[in-house]
């Protein structure tokens, strides 16, 4: 007579047996895949981990499942409070959830700081011109190069209207996106300003540049110094960084009710927040 395997008691409890088959089959199915790169060796091996982890694992299910007997131990449980009294959800309250920061620069410090990192960024663009013999017309031809792909290097050196009307418009658009979002991101890092604004942003923008302009415009490229590029860029980062910071900053509207953010006067939703 054939009997199956013994049921645990009522302080037993069956459970899956522990298997490293898996582990077996993801190692070779690792060195499977490989072995594309490597050499047909790797994947050999790789096959037949991966056919003796298929194996393993498939036996250790079928028929019947290897199970293993653990002992149960009871513990009663103890239900206590040091809570004098039941505390009640206070549901007509509205739940408020922290943003952050609770403190923002106004649009207008980010405004301020993009023009003063914009006239210090032409600054050092002139002085380049000057430094490098081309002119301080180069740099500022050189920024409306793009709208002129006919433009000779002789044209780069030399006073044009339109090419300084379009580089100023670009530089001050610039300028001034640039210095809003400064304000928008300096009070995320509100003790080390200047390691966000002077240092991190240009070296990302100056990297970015450099791969998009050697795509999109490789003869521009060409005629940029990098080196006073990113010197320009530092110097717009530093001061815009530093104009901003020094403004004053405003509370967010978190902290009111939604009805009064959501401009709807005279709800009485704000009698509790004054007299607070």
């Amino acid at each position: 007579m054939v009997t199956g395997p013994a049921r645990p008691s009522a302080t037993e409890m069956e459970v899956p047996a522990s298997t490293a088959w898996p582990v077996i089959l993801a190692f070779g199915l690792t060195l499977l895949l490989g072995g594309l790169a490597t050499g047909p060796l790797m994947s050999a091996a790789g096959a037949v981990l991966s056919i003796a982890g298929v194996g393993g694992w498939f036996r250790e299910v079928f028929p019947r499942e290897h199970c293993e007997v653990v002992q149960l131990r009871r513990e009663d449980a103890v239900v206590s409070t040091a809570r004098p009294g039941v505390s009640q959800l206070q549901s007509a309250k509205q739940v408020r959830r922290a943003w952050l920061p609770l403190h923002v620069y106004p649009v207008s410090a980010g405004i301020k700081g993009g023009l003063a990192g914009g006239a210090v960024m032409a600054v050092l663009a002139m002085i380049y011109g000057a430094v490098s013999g081309s002119g301080i017309w180069f740099p500022i031809n050189l920024l409306a190069a793009g709208f002129f792909p006919a433009a000779t290097a002789v044209d780069l050196v030399h006073f044009h209207t339109a090419v300084f009307a379009i580089a100023v418009a670009i530089h001050l658009l610039g300028s001034l996106l640039s210095g809003v979002l400064y304000g928008a991101l300096l009070p995320m890092l509100p003790r080390h300003p200047i390691v966000l604004g002077g240092l991190f942003v240009p070296l990302l923008w100056t990297g970015l540049f450099y791969g998009i302009v050697g795509i999109v415009n490789p003869a521009l490229g060409q005629n940029i110094d990098w080196f006073w590029f990113a010197l320009s860029q530092f110097g717009f980062g530093i001061v815009a960084g530093v104009v901003v910071t020094r403004q004053e900053r405003i509370a967010t509207w978190q902290k009111l009710p939604l009805a009064v953010r959501a401009g709807i006067e005279g709800s009485g939703l704000r009698k509790d927040e004054e007299e607070r």
